[in-house]
C-alpha cells in the first residue's frame, strides 16, 4: 500500500468512527448533557479546578496523552510489520482506546472529579482501590523518570531543540498572562506565540546548546535535575498559568507538525525511493519476543494507554466546563493520537528508505535504509534508536516541501521534546493527586498540600532516575515493565467502566467488557512470559516487582468479576 493511500484511508475511517460509533458513545451510552454540573464549575479553586473552553481542554488532553507514547510504540511494532501496527492502531483505538478514555472521563465527571483509582473503591471495592492506586503509582513512578531522561536525549540528539522547548515555557507564560489576565483574544494570541515559537526554532538551528557535562554527572543527568525542578515547578502552579496554554500551543505544534508531514508524504510521493520499504509482515524477527502478545503491550499510546484514564480523571475531568465537551475531548482526542501513530508508522516505515545515515555504511536508502536500523530487535530498541528512527524519517518527508533539512530536523526535535515536557507536566500533577488522594483520610495535613506531595512525586521519581548513576537512566532498569504494566492500567479500568455501565444498562455494558476481557487475557499473558524471561535473565528485580503486579491484577480482576456478579441495574 502506497503511504499517501494509507494516510487516506486513515482519515476518512476515524472520520466516520466519531460521527457514527462516537456520537453513538456519548448519546446513548453514557447519556452526555449539558444539564449536569461539573466538578470544574462545583469545586472551581482557582488552581485545579476550572471550567475551560473546549478547544483549550482539548489541546491540554490531546498533549498530555499523546507524548512520545504514539512515536516510540509505533517505531518499534513494525519491526514486526507494518500492517498488523496498522491494524491494532485503527481498531483498537476506536472500539478500544477511544472508548476507554471517554469512559474514565465520564466516571470522574460524574464523581466530583476523582481519579479513576478512587472510584474504584466505589464500583468495585475498597480493598481494590488500594491495590489499583499501587500500580497506578508505580507507573508514573517510572513514567515521570522516563519522561525526564527522553527529553534529555533529544536534547542530546538534537541540540537545536534545546532554545526553542525551554522558550516555549516562556511562551506558554506570556500566552496565559494575556488571555486569562488581560483578556486577550485568544485566537490572536495564539497566532503570535506561535509565530514566535517557530522564529525560535530558527534560532535554534542558529545557535544549537549542548551540555558537555562532566566526569561527575554526565549531560543526561544534568538534564534530568533540571527537568525534574522544572516539572516540580509546573504542577504547582494554576493550570492557566503555564499548562494549559504550553498545552494548547503544542496542540497548535502538532496540528501544524501533522500537516507538514501530510503535505510533505504528497510532494515526496513522486519520489521512486518514498514507498513502504518497511515489510508488510515479518514474524522473524532476530531476537525479538513473541509477535502475540507482544505487539499489543508495545504499541499502546495510539491504540489503547492506561495512562489516559489517569489524564481523563486526573486533570482534564477538573477543566471540563460541559459534559457534552467529553466526546470531542476524550473520544476525539484518541482517534487523533491514532492519526499520529498512522504517521509514525508512514514516517519509519516509507520516510527512513529516503535517507538515513549509517555509522558504518554511510548514507543508506530504501529497504537498505530499513533493514539496516531494523536489522534485529536490540538493535532498533534502544529508546534512542526509536526517537531518531521518527525524527530522521519524518523530517525526510517534511524537507520535500523544500524546506532545509536542517530546519526539518529541528522541528521534529522540538515537537518530540514538547510532547514528552507536556506528559512530564500532567504526570507529575496527576501523582500529586494520587498521592493526595490516597492518603485523604490520614492525619497527616502534609499530605494534603500540593507543595509536599509534588515534592514527593518529583524526589521519588528522581531517585528511580539516579538509582544506577550520576546519568539519569536508573528507571531504564524498571522500563521492561512498563509497557505490560500500563495496558494492564488499560484493563483495569475498561472493568471499572463496565460495572459503571452495567449498573445504568441492561446490555450495553458489553461494549467495554469485551475489550476489557480482550486487554486482561493478553496484558496477563504478556505479564507472565515476561516473568519467565526475567527469570531466564535472573533479574531478582524485575522477577519480584512483576510477580507482585500479576498478583495485584489478578486480585483486581477477580474483585471485579465478583462485583459484576452482584451489580444490579438502576
Amino acid at each position: 500500500m502506497h503511504p499517501l493511500l494509507l494516510i487516506v484511508i486513515t482519515i476518512v475511517g476515524y472520520l466516520l468512527a466519531y460521527r457514527l460509533y462516537g456520537r453513538f458513545l456519548g448519546k446513548k451510552i453514557f447519556r452526555l448533557t449539558s444539564s449536569n454540573r461539573v466538578p470544574a464549575q462545583e469545586f472551581e479553586d482557582g488552581v485545579d479546578f476550572m471550567p475551560t473552553r473546549k478547544s483549550v481542554i482539548f489541546g491540554h488532553h490531546y498533549t498530555s496523552i499523546a507524548g512520545t507514547g504514539p512515536i516510540v510504540g509505533p517505531a518499534i511494532a513494525i519491526i514486526w510489520g507494518w500492517l498488523p501496527a496498522v491494524l491494532w492502531i485503527i481498531f483498537g483505538s476506536i472500539f478500544m482506546g477511544a472508548v476507554h478514555d471517554l469512559g474514565a472521563l465520564v466516571i470522574s465527571l460524574r464523581n466530583r472529579g476523582v481519579s479513576i483509582s478512587e472510584v474504584t473503591g466505589k464500583y468495585i471495592s475498597p480493598t481494590a482501590r488500594i491495590l489499583f492506586f499501587i500500580i497506578v503509582f508505580l507507573e508514573l513512578w517510572i513514567f515521570i523518570a522516563v519522561l525526564a531522561l527522553v527529553i534529555a536525549i533529544i536534547f542530546m540528539l538534537f541540540p537545536a531543540s534545546v532554545m526553542p522547548v525551554w522558550s516555549e515555557v516562556i511562551l506558554a507564560l506570556l500566552l496565559g498572562y494575556a488571555v486569562y489576565k488581560k483578556g486577550g483574544n485568544l485566537t490572536l494570541w495564539s497566532v503570535i506565540v506561535v509565530i514566535l515559537m517557530y522564529i525560535t526554532i530558527i534560532l535554534g538551528v542558529q545557535y544549537p546548546i549542548s551540555l558537555t557535562g562532566s566526569e561527575a554527572i554526565p549531560a543526561t543527568g544534568i538534564w534530568a535535575i533540571i527537568l525534574l525542578i522544572y516539572a516540580f515547578i509546573a504542577s504547582i502552579l494554576p493550570v492557566n498559568k503555564l499548562l494549559q496554554p504550553r498545552d494548547y500551543i503544542n496542540s497548535h505544534e502538532l496540528f501544524i507538525v501533522m500537516i507538514l508531514i501530510v503535505l510533505g508524504t504528497i510532494f515526496v510521493s513522486f519520489n521512486p525511493d518514498f514507498k513502504m520499504v518497511a515489510p508488510a509482515v515479518n514474524h522473524h524477527v532476530t531476537d525479538a519476543p513473541s509477535f502475540i502478545p507482544f505487539l499489543f503491550i508495545t504499541i499502546a499510546c495510539g491504540a489503547i494507554s492506561g495512562f489516559h484514564s489517569l489524564v481523563s480523571s486526573g486533570t482534564t475531568s477538573r477543566q471540563i466546563s460541559s459534559e457534552k465537551d467529553a466526546l470531542w475531548v476524550g473520544y476525539g482526542s484518541m482517534l487523533m493520537e491514532g492519526f499520529l501513530a498512522i504517521l509514525v508508522i508512514v514516517a519509519v516505515g516509507a520516510g527512513i528508505g529516503l535517507g538515513m545515515q549509517n555509522s558504518d555504511l554511510g548514507m543508506l536508502k530504501g529497504a537498505a535504509a530499513w533493514q539496516s536500523h531494523y536489522a534485529s530487535w536490540s538493535a532498533a530498541s534502544g529508546l534512542t534508536s526509536k526517537l531518531s528512527a521518527f525524527v530522521v524519517g519524518a523530517a525526510n518527508m517534511i524537507s520535500g516541501l523544500g524546506i532545509p533539512r536542517s530546519w526539518a530536523l529541528a522541528i521534529m526535535g522540538v515537537f518530540v521534546a514538547s510532547f514528552a515536557g507536556t506528559s512530564l507536566d500532567s504526570a507529575t500533577r496527576i501523582q500529586r493527586y494520587v498521592i493526595s488522594e490516597f492518603f485523604k483520610k490520614s492525619p497527616a495535613r502534609a499530605l494534603q498540600n500540593r507543595y509536599f506531595t509534588t515534592a514527593l512525586a518529583v524526589i521519588t521519581a528522581g531517585i528511580l532516575a539516579f538509582a544506577t548513576g550520576a546519568d539519569g537512566k536508573g528507571a531504564l532498569k524498571l522500563w521492561p515493565l512498563f509497557g505490560a504494566v500500563n495496558q494492564t492500567l488499560a484493563a483495569l479500568t475498561l472493568i471499572v467502566i463496565t460495572n459503571y455501565l452495567k449498573s445504568v444498562h441492561k446490555k450495553w455494558w458489553l461494549l467495554t467488557a469485551i475489550p476489557a476481557l480482550f486487554m486482561c487475557l493478553i496484558t496477563f499473558w504478556a505479564s507472565v512470559e515476561n516473568e519467565l524471561s526475567f527469570i531466564k535473565m535472573g533479574n531478582w528485580l524485575l522477577i519480584i516487582v512483576n510477580l507482585i503486579v500479576i498478583v495485584l491484577v489478578v486480585l483486581i480482576f477477580v474483585m471485579g468479576f465478583k462485583r459484576f456478579l452482584k451489580t444490579s441495574i438502576s
